[in-house]
């Protein structure tokens, strides 16, 4: 990749040095470095907010009536969301104008506090546990979710550690770090317990170090525990046996471990083409558990049809495409190797959610970003995206 190629500088009192991977202009005093004017990615910025607004519409089909039998009150998911939707606005402009490259300066602590949260979730009254599993923290009347913090500050330390180490990212050795830092997440989101996400994190550490420049033997031998430890983690946990036999044969067990996936697939196939129309679902009537949340996909699937998911994930293609052409013209290596991580963030949990409402992989609770109800995963997602904004205007 070309993006540590020697620029061309004037000799009026301007030079350019490498260091550790990345390109630092030095000035003399009094003189000023000229600034980057560009315009940056407005298409991304849009096409992210549209999302989330779009988000807060299909929350509104797939909760009104949970909503108004639970709490007395149709919109209520909804309101929260609103919340998320302005707070994450606000975190992704500021992120617009945050130089990227001070960033780096924050590996460290970001993996930190990623961890004492992902701990916290384990301390009594703290901790907050809901169907068998303890995800969230609450403090007052707020409740976050660390694993969706964690998986970004990890993309994050990976990024920052290939750039000031790419000579290194050949052996085992010179990877460890990165595999330490990923492995311990992985550990503290499993025990949650917490599968999928454990799984983004892990597809999203291989990636990163295969696209830090590591050899095919180095990527080869990390590759294959982790291929191991996947069988090994289902069996270790009857629930998750449970959840495979489920996926094999769902109508085995309709009303207990194979009911949810099979009112998915119902919702699924009652949209057909082009679905049953906007607020017009079925399975929304509390036959589909979690329906504005992990499986909001689902109803999306049943009031907008086939077509309308085809344009859904065209536009989920469209923020993975401007996050990767956003990379490949990057010319600094950490700021390729961060736009790469947060954008495979966002392309994997999409992924990963879309396969489990379809029946392709067993199912496991998972949002979808930027659609599903949570406030952590809409605003650190949001807040992701003005980094990479970021990145395209700087570079």
């Amino acid at each position: 990749m070309k993006f540590l190629k020697r620029k061309t500088v004037s000799t009026e009192n301007k030079s350019a040095v490498k260091v550790q991977g990345t390109e630092k202009t030095l000035s003399p005093v009094g003189v000023k470095n000229k600034k980057n004017t560009k315009a940056g990615d407005i298409p991304l910025l849009v096409c992210v907010f549209l999302m989330a607004c779009f988000g807060c519409l299909m929350i509104y089909s797939a909760s009104s009536y949970t909503a108004e039998v639970q709490y007395g009150d149709s919109l209520y998911f909804v309101k929260k969301q609103l919340l998320g939707v302005g707070l994450g606005t606000a975190a992704m402009i500021g992120t617009c104008f945050l130089p990227y490259r001070k960033l780096m300066k924050f590996r460290y602590p970001a993996i930190i506090i990623a961890a004492v949260l992902l701990c916290l979730v384990f301390v009594p009254v703290i901790g907050i546990t809901n169907y068998g599993a303890t995800r969230w923290i609450g403090f007052g009347g707020f409740t976050i979710q660390p694993s969706e913090i964690a998986k970004y500050a990890f993309a994050l330390f990976a990024a920052a550690y290939f750039a000031k180490n790419h000579e290194k990212v050949k052996t085992i050795k010179g990877i460890l770090p990165v595999l330490g830092v990923g492995i311990g997440f992985c550990v503290l989101i499993i025990i949650e317990p917490n599968m999928s996400i454990t799984m983004c994190v892990g597809l999203l550490m291989l990636s990163l170090v295969f696209l830090s420049g590591t050899n095919l033997k180095t990527f080869l031998f990390m590759l294959i525990p982790f291929a191991v430890a996947i069988p090994v983690l289902i069996i270790l946990e009857p629930y998750r046996l449970q959840r495979l036999s489920a996926f094999i044969d769902p109508w085995a067990s309709p009303k207990d471990e194979g009911y949810q996936l099979i009112q998915s697939l119902y919702a699924l196939g009652n949209g057909g083409l082009f679905g049953t129309g906007l607020f017009k679902s079925t399975q929304k009537y509390r036959f589909l558990p979690f329906a504005e949340s992990d499986f909001i996909l689902s109803i999306m699937g049943e009031e907008l049809g086939f077509l309308g998911l085809a344009i859904f994930f065209l536009l989920c293609g469209f923020i993975v495409y401007r996050g990767f052409k956003i990379a490949r013209r990057c010319k600094n290596r950490f700021g390729y190797l961060l736009a790469m991580g947060f954008t495979l963030v966002y392309g994997i949990q999409v992924i990963v959610n879309a396969l489990v409402v379809s029946g392709t992989i067993p199912p496991t609770g998972l949002p979808l970003p930027l659609i599903s109800s949570g406030n952590t995963s809409l605003i650190i997602t949001m807040a992701s995206m003005g980094v990479l904004y970021n990145i395209s205007r700087s570079d």
